[in-house]
């Protein structure tokens, strides 16, 4: 039995430039190395509508981590932390805080999958292998990418249980209401001065993804910072991976930022998508999250900019929510500050109404709203 079906989802057309020797079904799961796992369960749950899932920890006979496992509709968030000093999970929050360990892309093959992208060139990060239980068998292996984070491959068609063998369902008292999140829609990466192309032909070369879109400091700019940016699919368009790299401005950009504070490359933010952007933005509010705001001189000629929308001008801009539009419809997107103590990760909320860009007629206000973050912040 498979946890995730992407059938019903709103995809893009397949990407004929993507070479699909690496069918990917969807992404898995992503999993987050945080110092605090049981309180970080708790925030995704009160404050985002993530409902409990699964848990591994001493209990199950984990002996050196915690895992709890959280789900909303499509999406599936791991957040692990360990349980005695030292080892990798305490190096990797003490180098980088919380953050984004690994991205796991479900599979037919997960075997095949890491000899497919092993043999062009991925360094491995484990090889495959069968984890078993009384439900029945995954197998797992994995790939480096940028940074510390890692691809896992995940063949589940003969599991039966909650997530994973050595986990076991986890059914608290306490299950705060959805909010309507549905799945990833793309999750972005922020690498370090002029490796975004490296990690570009890494995705094309290695997982045989092609370039959707490409976005240069004349696009992604301001007064004062700048940022370059190329987006890669997958050939079922199921996977979208737009990377980051800074550009020359006249002050720190927020890409700079993002490296100092990570100590390296990692994920940015996730981008989740909703069907309905103002209810969800309004119960995120009401739930203590926070977003970043946009000068209501925006919403004076953003009609004029993006066309006829179907929704009322005054509730998305009494959200802050911003519009853009391509050649095929319109999207709805806002971007939380970061939800870290660190200025790192943080999440975009998108509704897509036939659009398949990523906004760029929104940038400038976005990242103008940043730069007066990193102003606050000392870091600009």
């Amino acid at each position: 039995m498979s946890l995730v079906d992407n059938t019903s989802l709103k995809l893009p057309k397949e990407n004929p430039e993507a070479e699909d020797f690496l069918p990917l079904l969807g992404t898995d799961h992503v999993e987050l190395y945080v110092g605090n796992a049981k309180q970080a369960a708790h925030y995704y749950m009160s404050a985002w509508g993530f409902q409990p899932l699964a848990y591994a920890g001493l209990e199950t006979g984990s002996k050196d981590r915690v895992s709890y496992v959280l789900k909303q509709d499509k999406i599936r968030l791991v957040l692990t932390s360990p349980l005695k000093p030292g080892g990798d999970i305490n190096r990797h929050i003490e180098q980088h805080g919380d953050g984004v360990k690994a991205i796991a892309l479900w599979v037919d093959d997960a075997t095949k999958s890491y000899q497919e992208t092993v043999k062009r060139g991925a360094k491995s990060y484990f090889e495959p292998k069968t984890i078993k239980d009384d439900q029945g068998e995954v197998v797992l292996s994995g790939i480096h990418t940028y940074g510390e984070t890692v691809h896992v491959f995940v063949e589940r068609s003969g599991y039966d249980g909650p997530f994973l063998p050595g986990y076991r369902t986890w059914d608290p008292y306490y299950k705060p209401e959805s909010i309507g999140l549905k799945y990833i829609d793309h999750m972005v990466g922020n690498v370090g001065w002029n490796e975004m192309n490296k990690w570009v032909k890494f995705y094309a070369e290695v997982m045989g993804f092609a370039q959707l879109i490409s976005f240069d400091d004349k696009d992604i700019s301001t007064e004062y910072t700048a940022l370059m940016s190329k987006v890669m699919s997958n050939g079922n368009g199921r996977i979208k991976f737009p990377i980051n790299e800074p550009a020359e401005g006249r002050r720190k950009s927020q890409i700079e930022e993002y490296i100092e504070f990570y100590n390296g490359a990692g994920v940015q933010h996730l981008a989740l998508a909703t069907d309905n952007i103002i209810e969800t933005v309004t119960a995120l509010k009401n739930r203590g999250v926070e977003f970043l705001t946009v000068p209501a001189s925006y919403y004076e000629d953003v009609l004029d900019r993006v066309g006829e929308i179907d929704e009322d001008l005054e509730p998305l801009s009494k959200l802050g929510i911003l519009i853009d539009r391509d050649d095929e419809g319109y999207l709805l997107q806002i971007f939380t500050k970061p939800i870290l103590d660190r200025p790192t990760l943080f999440i975009e909320i998108i509704q897509r109404k036939g659009a398949k860009s990523f906004g760029k007629g929104n940038f400038k206000a976005l990242f103008e709203a940043i730069e007066r973050e990193q102003e606050s912040r000392g870091t600009l």
